[in-house]
């Protein structure tokens, strides 16, 4: 079930965010670094600002997706994040999550959005491109949860 998230949601959405990182980027990153993400932190973080959706099953938070007015001069929407649990990439969940994210960007008003994703995490991107999402040309260096990565942008017409 694709549901509004709440702040009661923020401590299977701060172990989702983080057990996703360490699966996704271990190629990528250092596995002490990823080791040491703290799930507590994550808590606090969306016990603040909840994902606009979750997805749930039996009570158990799988995934989450957050979309909003982008933040990049002269773009309309974003997706700012989806994370979906390792325990269920393949399931259907991911693909579940970025239409209910799709469909509140349109709600919200939103006709084209945009995400940033790592630029070494080809399942990711694969996924966003099956979705319809492709690569606009934008790049940009930043520093996230201790780490320095490369980000590409996407695009997509709503």
């Amino acid at each position: 079930m694709i549901r509004p998230g709440t702040p009661d949601d923020a401590e299977g959405v701060g172990r989702v965010h983080v057990e996703t990182w360490q699966a996704a980027y271990a190629h990528a990153l250092p596995s002490e670094q990823l080791q040491a993400l703290s799930v507590e932190e994550a808590v606090q973080r969306h016990r603040s600002r909840p994902p606009a959706l979750v997805a749930e099953r039996g009570g158990e938070i799988l995934g989450f997706v957050d979309v909003g007015a982008s933040r990049d001069p002269g773009t309309d929407g974003e997706l700012f994040a989806i994370y979906v649990h390792p325990g269920h990439w393949g399931t259907g969940v991911g693909r579940a999550l970025i239409e209910a994210g799709e469909t509140e960007l349109r709600k919200l008003g939103h006709q084209e959005a945009i995400l940033w994703v790592l630029d070494d995490n080809p399942r990711a991107r694969r996924f966003y491109e099956l979705a319809g999402w492709s690569p606009d040309g934008a790049a940009r260096d930043i520093h996230i949860f201790g780490f320095d990565v490369f980000e590409v942008r996407y695009a997509k017409s709503l």
